[in-house]
């Protein structure tokens, strides 16, 4: 008779990130400066169509550590998953991030709904120890910042 003595089959998990080296690093240091580089990785061929939510991951200086798409949805709004915005900050040792999306309708009135997100972001970013710097929304010809309207 065999005898199995694994009293734990467990799994070590890695975490594996390493810094992208940039000649000059982009250092935000306005919502200005954020949406400038936002402007750099956006199609804005799409802003206009459907809406997109994107993740400024940032060090302790403000420089730009990487950036991601996190979701895309439709003419009306767009998902959001926060286990993967936190995963990536997490994983890039993020010290702060700033998070931004767009309205296709051209307006940049925040909506109830954007307001409760950001919120609801706020309270596991301080926990872990990450600032969340701002929340953004962009349109083709402008954008707003809710840190700079004191709704952060």
């Amino acid at each position: 008779m065999k005898t199995i003595h694994n009293l734990c089959l467990c799994h070590e998990v890695h975490i594996h990130y390493k810094r992208q080296l940039f000649e000059e690093p982009k250092k935000i240091s306005s919502s200005e400066s954020a949406v400038k580089l936002l402007r750099e990785y956006v199609d804005e061929k799409r802003i206009d169509h459907k809406e997109f939510f994107w993740l400024i991951l940032l060090d302790n200086n403000n420089h730009a550590l990487g950036m991601s798409e996190i979701g895309v949805g439709n003419t009306t709004g767009v998902s959001v998953n926060f286990k993967e915005i936190f995963q990536l900050a997490i994983l890039t040792n993020s010290s702060a991030i700033i998070v931004a999306h767009n309205h296709p309708s051209g307006t940049l009135k925040p909506s109830t709904a954007d307001l409760q997100m950001t919120r609801r972001l706020k309270d596991p970013a301080t926990l872990l120890d990450i600032t969340l710097l701002d929340h953004l929304i962009i349109t083709s010809e402008s954008f707003r910042s809710l840190s700079d309207d004191g709704k952060l």
